[in-house]
């Protein structure tokens, strides 16, 4: 394995000093070796975490670190005022996605059946085609054929979809 430089395994300082500046009293400062102490401790505590929730999912046959298994590390490494947080943290993130799923598409927002969507569809294409002749530009297509000029041709293959 590759040495890692120690960059690699770091935080964002500017994220760091952000957060710490928030929770700070606006008259104390923070200086840049407590800013990197402290980062140094956060790396350590993630990776410490890290280590653990791994075993806890190796001991399970896991091959993947679940949220379950963080927190029995958590657990294991007695810090067990953060579980409540993170569980809370899970849940809102749980919900998030539900919301995420039930979010509705344009298509099925309009109430429209995909028949009438393509005969707008259709009378929209019609218009511009008629705004574009009008203006000389195209060459005059066969409007009595309710189909666009590309589906009458037989040279071009279009595909449905019969959903």
């Amino acid at each position: 394995m590759s040495e890692l430089n120690p960059e690699d395994l770091s935080l964002p300082k500017a994220t760091v000093q952000k957060i710490v500046s928030e929770i700070l009293p606006p008259d104390l400062v923070f200086s840049r070796e407590s800013r990197d102490a402290l980062i140094e401790c956060c790396v350590m505590f993630i990776m410490i975490l890290s280590n653990e929730s791994n075993d806890m999912a190796e001991k399970e046959s896991k091959k993947t670190i679940a949220c379950e298994h963080v927190i029995k590390a958590l657990e294991e490494l007695d810090f067990r005022d953060y579980i409540e947080p993170i569980q809370q943290t899970i849940a809102a993130h749980k919900e998030s996605l539900k919301v995420r799923e039930r979010k509705v598409g344009k298509l099925d927002q309009s109430g429209k059946s995909e028949e009438e969507l393509l005969r707008e569809q259709e009378l929209l294409f019609a218009s511009s085609r008629q705004r574009m002749l009008s203006a000389g530009s195209v060459p005059k297509v066969d409007e009595s054929s309710a189909e666009s000029p590309a589906v009458s041709d037989p040279s071009v293959k279009v595909e449905t979809s019969t959903e």
